[in-house]
């Protein structure tokens, strides 16, 4: 990259960090989700905006060539940054409190969403050959619909959490537990729904494809929740450990690479490897950790949420399709179908497992922000031909403005004063984060060094 390139991509970058902080704040000041803000400003900024309104500027700010490379690393960097915060202020998660509930919301709420969505396929109710990509099959694109309608976010939900200051409740850890669970489900369906679209992948095959995905994904969640963290605390505190002595902020970052690289090598999704790994530097399921990594990893959020993650959600603007081959039809079809689905299974669930009243309410609509494909998966499924265009931009915005709807809700809620879950009342949303760490949220909370 030469200098005037270099130039040039700093240019286009500060253009998008102003855009996305901007319409963030107003957003925010809506009460609405920032990410919402951030989105818009990567439309605003894309081919079907800025583009048509001024191509010359356009061209100018986001060239191709070198620069495409550059925002496919911030992309992917800002994705593992906000997975890694997340899995660092996340409580209590999959913790025993969490069992039976967790078991219910995904045993029932999920594997009915699932199919619920299978039938209507089969049947010839769902348009999948509008759907599908040039690389694609139906069968392949209904697995897709399917984890589309049936999974939470995580990239999202972790965001939406973040702003509204309750990573630390058990509302959180709940939700967030199910959403880790349903991610190592997710991952397997699409290495299926991936297996199907290949050229003669039949058969053993696709067994071998997915026994070795489901089998990599499981020997990797064990190592990392149990195994990983006692030998993290070990090595940060070592004498030896001169990256941690030298540089606490870069020996966490490191643990957050070596995680995704060892990931990436035994086909795990970085995403969950990056939720982990910010899940083990804090020590795990005891969070004994957390107290002694506040600073460093207060460092990292700050900056992680003034750059990184602004503009992955901002990149995720820029990479929508409309056009004519978007289609209204199926968008509002896609969401207020699946909105329904999702909200009543997962209430039915939620009741099952013991929850009442405004319960009820704060589940259901908290789990329907759904992403997989929707904000992350899209991507590796449209890269790959499994969807077209149109139906990727519709599960992205379906996942925006389900997200939309969440945050609203739960701030709504917050103000209100009134309880996340009603077994945890005295837990709300934190003070304004300051330059002391456990004003941040990133100290333990009460009684959880002794657990």
């Amino acid at each position: 990259m030469s200098g005037s390139e270099f130039g040039l991509m700093m240019l286009s970058l500060s253009v998008l960090l102003i855009s996305v902080h901007a319409l963030a704040w107003v957003f925010e000041k809506l009460l609405q989700p920032r990410l919402v803000g951030e989105i818009l400003a990567g439309i605003l900024l894309g081919p079907w905006v800025l583009k048509l309104l001024a191509p010359q500027t356009f061209g100018l700010l986001f060239p191709t060539g070198a620069s495409a490379a550059v925002y496919g690393f911030l992309y992917n960097l800002g994705l593992i940054l906000l997975m890694f915060c997340a899995g660092a202020e996340t409580r209590r998660l999959l913790g025993k409190e969490n069992h039976k509930e967790t078991a219910t919301l995904i045993g029932v709420g999920d594997i009915v969403n699932f199919a619920i969505v299978l039938a209507l396929g089969f049947m010839g109710l769902l348009p999948l050959k509008a759907l599908t990509g040039p690389k694609g099959t139906e069968m392949a694109t209904l697995l897709i619909v399917a984890i589309g309608v049936a999974v939470t976010s995580i990239p999202v939900i972790s965001r939406i959490f973040w702003d509204l200051r309750i990573m630390h409740t058990r509302f959180v850890s709940l939700i967030l537990g199910c959403s880790v669970v349903e991610d190592i489900a997710l991952w397997v369906v699409l290495a299926l729904a991936t297996a199907l679209a290949s050229a003669g992948a039949v058969g053993a095959q696709v067994v071998n494809t997915v026994t070795g995905h489901v089998i990599a994904t499981f020997v990797y969640l064990i190592v990392a929740l149990l195994l990983a963290p006692p030998v993290l605390a070990r090595a940060m505190h070592a004498r030896w450990n001169l990256v941690h002595r030298s540089t606490p902020v870069g020996s966490l970052l490191l643990i957050l690479f070596v995680y995704c690289a060892i990931a990436s090598a035994v086909g795990v999704n970085i995403q969950f490897a990056a939720l982990l790994a910010g899940f083990g530097v804090v020590g795990g399921i005891s969070g004994k950790e957390r107290h002694r990594v506040a600073v460093p990893l207060d460092a990292i959020s700050k900056v992680s949420f003034a750059i990184f993650i602004p503009i992955y959600f901002g990149i995720i603007g820029y990479r929508l399709v409309f056009g004519h081959e978007f289609s209204m039809a199926i968008m509002i079809g896609f969401l207020v179908g699946s909105t329904l689905i999702a909200v009543i299974t997962e209430g039915v669930a939620a009741r099952l497992a013991g929850f009442r009243g405004l319960d009820l309410v704060n589940i259901a609509l908290t789990t329907n922000a759904r992403g997989g494909p929707g904000i992350v998966l899209a991507s590796v499924a449209y890269d790959a031909g499994l969807i077209n265009g149109a139906f990727f931009t519709t599960l992205v915005l379906t996942a925006v403005i389900t997200s939309q709807m969440a945050g609203a809700w739960l701030r709504y809620v917050l103000k209100k004063g009134w309880p996340l879950l009603s077994t945890n009342p005295d837990e709300t949303w934190l003070p304004e984060p300051s330059l002391e760490p456990q004003q941040a949220g990133l100290q333990p909370a009460p009684g959880e060094l002794a657990a």
